[in-house]
């Protein structure tokens, strides 16, 4: 989700870029840089922090021309430093390239570039890129980057110059997003439309596996096969304000739909031969694992409620008993850890006071501690033992939606290593949850088809000021993190219970027409749910139903139901909270309240 700029024409690029990559700074960003053609050489200057800090660089030493690339980092391989920052080039400075996106074989790269004599002077995978464009060159930029993206696996937008060729400039897109943008005798490209919106509205969204030679005359679209490819540019309608937020109207529901994009991130680069492979990311040996007595995930909020998936998911998988506490309890309550005890701390930002606080009471007592958080070189992330980072990218929204998805996505990742290393399954049967690991993010664009039908239901709870949430086993895990996104942002108080729970007290609750939504997936228990769910509606309640792909007995049980894509019981959570994150979406518009700025809440809670 970092932030790329472009620009080739007679214009003086340097203000160009600053001011596209001004309008991707809501993306979030940990540092930016520019590189210029001046006629005779690139010219780069980089620098950690915000873009003032660069643009204050600049007012000291400029960079003349008029082909460059920009561009704003959000940290995956690398701690955020000038170094780490974009652009990067080759030894002798002929390439430029920024990069957003993962390169998942970068590391075999790297060790054959460096056996070929090529010196890196960063930690990123994008160092890579531009070392192989000097490798491989064959007097043709086009050909070379051909040649180069023969070369990559992973996600991946770029965008090249060169100054063998400075009346070119080349951009490639593979699962991550790029735009390239049409001028009179300049042209543009960008990761995001606002960033070109001030110069152009007519554009090309490129689609996987296409590549673009944009010169100040024009722009040619290919495959990166080369072959041709012929289509009519888009025109821009939208303002700038509904620029960034993707043509949503609010970043919530950007941030919804970015999940099967998120999800497929956070995977990337961790499944080798069908099996899950974690080994650059947790360094405990597999004797340390295999000794590992009891796990302790630590978190709170949103994360929590992914801790709370980690449990069953990690006791299931690799037969280790969990505890999972509340971050801001943990270090109160003096927990019993012991050096066989793993604790894992869940946070998006890595700022989060109470889960490092926890952190470090875990660290005091001799446990080891991985952490799972969405930002490289975050205080959680520096403190940790171990880092699993979720790529999700910025998330903008107060209230968490797919930084959600990817912690799960992470933990299963855990649960699945660590059940190889341990022994606990068949291989053949860690391979088939893999698989149905593998096909998630499909399956979560088939699951935002059914936001209608949420939309619907929204609207019909939208006066009332009372609702609960129901489930059972992974489900019961996955309705509390409803309820909290339906307190969040609409105001209306839910609450989530354990549905065996019903006939302890909860009844007492349940009215004439009361909202209930009943999440019945877990094919384990299913007709228990159904049990609890006939019990509220014999007393009088109007009962949303959420079922697996198939279902055709819920409907007899409950008013309405959401027909969930079908995947084991295990992964079900991912694609379940989806139509509840859209419920409380739609119940917060239907009410009028602001969908990304709930009051009383700040997106990362820094103080205790």
């Amino acid at each position: 989700m970092c932030g790329i700029v472009g620009y080739i024409g007679p214009k003086q690029a340097q203000n160009i870029l600053l001011e596209g990559l001004s309008k991707l700074e809501y993306r979030g960003y940990d540092s930016a840089g520019l590189a210029v053609y001046n006629g005779e050489t690139i010219g780069v200057s980089k620098s950690k922090g915000r873009l003032s800090v660069l643009e204050d660089k600049l007012k000291v030493q400029g960079l003349p021309g008029s082909l460059g690339i920009g561009h704003t980092r959000w940290a995956t391989h690398g701690k955020p430093s000038d170094a780490n920052s974009h652009p990067h080039v080759d030894g002798a400075g002929r390439f430029a390239v920024v990069h957003n996106g993962i390169i998942e074989n970068y590391i075999e790269l790297k060790e054959e570039l460096i056996a070929k004599g090529h010196v890196f002077t960063s930690e990123t995978d994008t160092e890579v890129i531009a070392k192989l464009l000097a490798e491989l060159w064959d007097g043709d930029l086009v050909s070379t980057v051909k040649k180069v993206v023969s070369r990559l696996e992973g996600a991946y937008a770029l965008g090249i110059i060169s100054e063998y060729e400075p009346d070119k400039m080349v951009a490639v897109r593979q699962a991550s997003p790029l735009v390239v943008g049409l001028g009179k005798e300049e042209n543009f490209i960008a990761s995001d439309i606002p960033a070109i919106l001030k110069h152009t509205r007519d554009v090309h969204i490129l689609e996987d596996g296409e590549m673009a030679v944009l010169t100040a005359e024009g722009v040619t679209l290919m495959k990166t096969d080369g072959t041709p490819v012929s289509r009519e540019p888009m025109h821009v309608q939208w303002d700038v304000e509904t620029a960034e937020k993707g043509g949503y109207d609010h970043f919530m529901m950007k941030e919804i739909h970015e999940q099967p994009k998120a999800i497929r991130d956070t995977l990337s680069g961790r499944v080798k031969e069908g099996l899950v492979d974690l080994t650059r990311e947790v360094g405990l040996s597999e004797e340390e694992i295999r000794g590992i007595e009891k796990i302790h995930f630590v978190a709170c909020g949103t994360a929590y409620h992914a801790g709370l998936v980690g449990k069953y998911v990690m006791e299931d998988l690799a037969r280790i008993p969990v505890e999972t506490d509340i971050a801001s309890e943990y270090r109160y309550r003096n927990p019993i850890i012991t050096d066989k005890t793993l604790v894992v701390v869940i946070s998006q930002s890595g700022e989060t006071a109470d889960t490092l606080a926890a952190l470090r009471e875990a660290k005091k007592h001799g446990a080891r501690v991985v952490a799972i958080t969405n930002v490289v070189g975050s205080s959680v992330a520096r403190e940790a033992d171990d880092v699993i980072i979720t790529w999700a990218g910025p998330e903008i929204a107060v209230a968490s939606t797919k930084a959600y998805t990817s912690q799960l996505i992470a933990i299963y990742l855990l649960g699945l290593y660590f059940a190889k290393i341990r022994g606990t399954r068949p291989v053949e049967e860690l391979k088939e949850i893999v698989k149905h690991l593998t096909e998630l993010p499909g399956k979560a664009e088939e699951v935002l088809q059914t936001e209608q039908i949420v939309a619907e239901f929204a609207r019909s709870i939208a006066n009332h000021e009372h609702l609960f949430f129901l489930g059972r086993g992974l489900d019961y895990a996955v309705a509390l993190e409803g309820s909290l996104k339906l307190k969040e942002i609409s105001y209306i108080h839910s609450e989530a219970y354990a549905a065996g729970e019903l006939k302890h007290g909860t009844l007492a609750l349940i009215e004439e027409n009361i909202p209930v939504i009943a999440l019945a997936t877990q094919q384990y228990i299913y007709d228990k749910m159904v049990s609890n769910i006939q019990e509220v509606k014999a007393r009088g309640a109007n009962v949303l139903g959420l079922a697996a792909e198939g279902d055709t007995e819920l409907i007899k049980s409950v008013d309405r139901v959401i027909h969930i894509p079908k995947t084991i019981d295990l992964l079900m959570p991912v694609l379940t909270v989806i139509p509840l994150q859209l419920l409380a979406y739609y119940a917060c518009t239907e009410r009028g309240y602001d969908v990304d700025k709930p009051r009383n809440l700040a997106k990362s809670v820094t103080v205790e």
